[in-house]
């Protein structure tokens, strides 16, 4: 059983396996991106996928359910004006306008409490479709 801390406002908990996943992604850079969902049985964030350093960011968007709720890291790789090699973590909170009202309050009511055991991310994005997180949205925030 993973160690767990609660979030006085809503009680999810962070899975250690969450966190490790997301060190991974930023250290290692084993992934490209990590998707995290709330399990409310656990009652903890959990990872629900990972995609590999090769993945796109189309692969990324297509990964993220139509009408659910979800978090997720996105480490994106951009070349500056100066021609420097640089990369970004993106903070995702996704919370499409069709998913369930009961999704949309878990997931706002717990997003600071998860976004702050992840160190280390640059940019923040809020979206509630998907042109709201669109590539473009992304490459500017990072300049």
């Amino acid at each position: 059983m993973a160690f767990r801390r609660a979030n006085a406002s809503s009680g999810m908990g962070v899975a250690e396996h969450s966190k490790s996943m997301y060190m991974e992604l930023q250290r290692k850079k084993v992934f490209r991106y990590v998707i995290f969902k709330i399990d409310e049985k656990k009652n903890e964030v959990v990872v629900e996928k990972t995609g590999g350093p090769a993945e796109s960011y189309d692969d990324f968007t297509a990964s993220m359910p139509e009408n659910d709720c979800r978090y997720a890291v996105y480490d994106f790789d951009f070349v500056t004006s100066e021609n420097c090699q640089k990369s970004k973590i993106f903070f995702i909170a996704w919370s499409p306008s069709v998913s369930r009202i009961r999704s949309k309050m878990l997931y706002a009511t717990s997003k600071d409490r998860f976004r702050r055991e992840l160190e280390g991310i640059h940019y923040e994005i809020q979206a509630t479709d998907p042109t709201e997180m669109d590539l473009e949205v992304i490459r500017e925030r990072a300049r």
